[in-house]
């Protein structure tokens, strides 16, 4: 493998080098490409300081990673000299914080009296953060200028201080319920929606109908959902579940009835809404290691409760072990789960403290140890990203892989989501389905035809002792992998003679990649790397005695993809005018580089060669011109009406020339979330033009953080959080199914 080595002036230096090489052969390395004695050297590593007598896997390095190299300087009498300058600064610091006081006065509240509520009244209250109403009750009403604001309280949440708010802001508390029978078009009434998933419970939002549908045993209210008193989501389908209220108009006191004095007054229910504890249901007498302490279970004593800081489970003082009398003075406390093994925490200047990772084998037994330096090759190389883009058991294609896209290591195929394990032929659940295939010449049993090819299933041989392939054994059996492949196929599951399928085109689609390997049996693999070669469905599928005497299942699957096959003269044109070329790791061409000439290794060819040597000639095959990503025409509307982000739709959209996998990823670059890193979900776009994720906005809100997470930008607590729609519909065709990753 390969790392980078970089001061902290920028010099920056790229070594070829094993897992299992110690530190100090590392620093001699570093000597010979940046001329720095390894007595002088210092390297740090995520935080830890790589000392002699280690080995680069127990500080877990991997490929590509950087480590950090200080330089030590020989002092000879310079010791103070920058003592003096530091306390000048000093005093200034705390003259400008004395002048910065009492620079906003509080404006003065004077009470008054309202035409329509009085102290003691129950309303409905919007929460500006959610956009939903809550139960409140008016505990205070003052004058401010000319405007009357009321003091709120919360009414099941006693937790929080009252607030104040304008009249705007309350209601009268809903009571009457309306049949769905005597609902109309254009009626605006109150329901509850939950934003996040429709078909659990949520919140208590304004519904303006615009068309009722009522079915058997369904009925459902489709129009525009209000959340806040600015923000609209249009063409929301809702099922009330048989509570509908009706919005209260606020009366005036002289015309109150006795009626409306009765309603007036809270009646101490609550209307459900989503709990935040779905284990306990939000049952204050039941124990619960979900919202109570993580050890007894118990609610009680809640001004004991500790927070850990990263899993934000709640701890009793006692229930701790040792357990603590006082809450502790640091800012940041961590459980025992949480904390990270004292082990792993070396300060700098100290020795790796012993782990599970360091070698305790006895020194008689080392000689017998292998002698193989597994750390060199690239099959070793765990992954450095994973795809965010659609969950493991995505079905079809990946959004942005296109037909014919290829990467020289199979650790690059894993990274992209196409075909997730490392070394595994199958990728599948045996209670689902198969999602990917690799065709590698493994099992001698297989015949590839292109379009059709017959593939074997995995199992009945003995791979102990770390083996990655063996000789067939022992029977095969239709379970785990092999049984996920069969259900692909659109027949019943049959585990003694297999089945066929009437209708092959509708089974369960199937990503096929074929590797470099294969060509030793098959015409249809590609010169170097692993080749995306697209959508394949199972036709059949039964058990077979295979070439070396043992039974095995075989699969015979044919294509169904609607881009044309990479081997084909139409595929390889459109290669070309897609620009897809042969993707390399991050850093490896560099490394490459600096290897020496004595790697006879064939270098990788490309595939405008192959339509070069092809029947078409040299002049036809200059006259061949990269094909730039057109995009349809609701994208382009969408991204018009974008004009928040038009500024990096722009810086965009400058790539499409160099075709639609530049432009996806320029897309993935520029609208990444900061808290999650991740393409931005239902995408809320701050005034400072940042796009953040809506639940990861709301996560901020709820922890009381009030800033634009990318730039700190204070967005303040009243920020009405509004979705991006045309931002979101852009993203979801981009990306189709996306977001079932999230």
């Amino acid at each position: 493998m390969y790392i980078k080595v970089r001061t902290l002036e920028g010099a920056e230096a790229i070594i070829t080098i094993s897992k299992l090489t110690q530190v100090e052969d590392l620093k001699r390395e570093i000597e010979k490409e940046l001329n720095v004695e390894t007595d002088l050297q210092r390297l740090f590593f995520r935080g830890k300081q790589l000392e002699n007598g280690y080995k680069l896997h127990d500080y877990n390095v991997n490929l590509n990673d950087v480590i950090q190299l200080m330089v030590k300087i020989k002092l000879n009498n310079i010791e103070n000299e920058a003592t003096s300058s530091n306390n000048d600064n000093i005093e200034e610091k705390n003259i400008n914080k004395n002048i910065k006081k009492k620079e906003v006065e509080d404006i003065e509240l004077t009470e008054a009296e309202s035409l329509y509520y009085k102290i003691g009244d129950a309303v409905d209250c919007i929460d500006q953060t959610y956009g939903a109403w809550f139960e409140a009750i008016i505990r205070n009403i003052f004058k401010q200028s000319t405007q009357i604001l009321y003091s709120i309280q919360w009414e099941f949440d006693d937790q929080v201080p009252p607030i104040n708010v304008p009249e705007s802001s309350i209601r009268p508390r809903a009571r009457c319920l309306i049949p769905f029978d005597n609902l109309s078009i254009g009626q605006k009434v109150m329901i509850n929606y939950n934003v996040d998933d429709p078909k659990e419970i949520g919140l208590w939002y304004d519904l303006t109908i615009s068309k009722l549908q009522k079915k058997r045993k369904l009925e459902e209210l489709i129009g525009i959902l209000h959340i806040g008193s600015d923000n609209k989501l249009e063409n929301r389908r809702v099922n009330p579940r048989g509570e509908i209220y009706a919005v209260e108009s606020p009366k005036l006191l002289s015309e109150r009835s006795t009626e409306d004095e009765r309603f007036m007054i809270s009646s101490g229910k609550r209307r459900r809404i989503a709990a935040a504890c779905t284990s306990c249901m939000d049952n204050p007498r039941r124990k619960c290691r979900e919202c109570g302490c993580k050890v007894c279970a118990g609610k009680e004593e809640e001004h004991n409760l500790l927070l850990c800081d990263e899993c934000n489970s709640a701890y009793h003082l006692g229930c701790l072990n040792p357990p603590l009398t006082k809450i502790p003075d640091e800012d940041y406390w961590y459980c025992p789960e949480c904390k990270n093994d004292e082990n792993e925490i070396v300060k700098a200047g100290d020795k790796l403290k012993n782990s599970k990772k360091k070698s305790t084998v006895p020194e008689d037994k080392k000689n017998n140890s292998p002698k193989r330096d597994w750390g060199k090759g690239m099959a070793c190389v765990g992954r450095t990203k994973e795809c965010s883009i659609v969950p493991p058991n995505h079905r079809g294609p990946i959004p942005g892989v296109e037909v014919g896209m290829r990467w020289m290591f199979r650790v690059q195929v894993s990274e992209t989501g196409v075909h997730r394990p490392h070394i595994a032929g199958i990728h599948g659940r045996e209670t689902d389905c198969a999602y990917s295939i690799v065709l590698s010449g493994g099992y001698e049993d297989d015949i590839d035809n292109g379009d059709e090819f017959i593939y074997t299933g995995s199992g009945g041989r003995d791979l102990s002792g770390n083996k990655r392939t063996a000789e067939q054994s022992c029977d095969q059996t239709l379970t785990r992998m092999n049984k996920a492949l069969a259900i692909n196929c659109n027949a019943k599951l049959d585990a003694k003679v297999g089945a066929t399928a009437q209708d092959w085109k509708g089974g369960i689609p199937v990503r096929v990649i074929r590797n470099y390997k294969l060509a030793k049996y098959s015409k249809y693999a590609p010169r170097e790397g692993n080749r995306y070669d697209g959508i394949y469905k199972v036709v059949k599928y039964y058990p077979h005695t295979g070439k070396s005497g043992f039974r095995v299942w075989r699969y015979v699957l044919r294509r169904d993809d609607p881009a044309p096959a990479p081997w084909t003269k139409e595929g390889k044109e459109r290669i070309v005018s897609l620009g897809l070329k042969l993707l390399y790791p991050d850093g490896y061409l560099e490394a490459m580089k600096k290897t020496t000439s004595s790697n006879k290794k064939r270098p990788a060819s490309d595939d405008l060669e192959d339509i070069a040597t092809s029947k078409r000639s040299k002049n036809a095959f200059k006259k061949l011109k990269q094909e730039t990503y057109k995009m349809e025409d609701k994208l382009i509307n969408l991204i018009k009406e974008d004009t928040l982000n038009t500024k990096l739709w722009d810086e965009c959209c400058a790539t499409i020339s160099d075709g639609k996998s530049i432009f996806l990823k320029r897309v993935m670059d520029r609208f990444l979330c900061a808290c999650c890193l991740e393409i931005v979900y239902n995408p809320v776009t701050t005034p400072c033009a940042h796009n953040i994720c809506l639940i990861c906005l709301k996560r901020s809100f709820t922890s009381n953080v009030y800033s634009c997470p990318s730039c700190r930008h204070n967005l303040g607590k009243n920020y009405k959080i509004e979705i991006n729609q045309p931002l979101s519909s852009a993203l979801l065709l981009l990306y189709p199914g996306y977001d079932g990753g999230r």
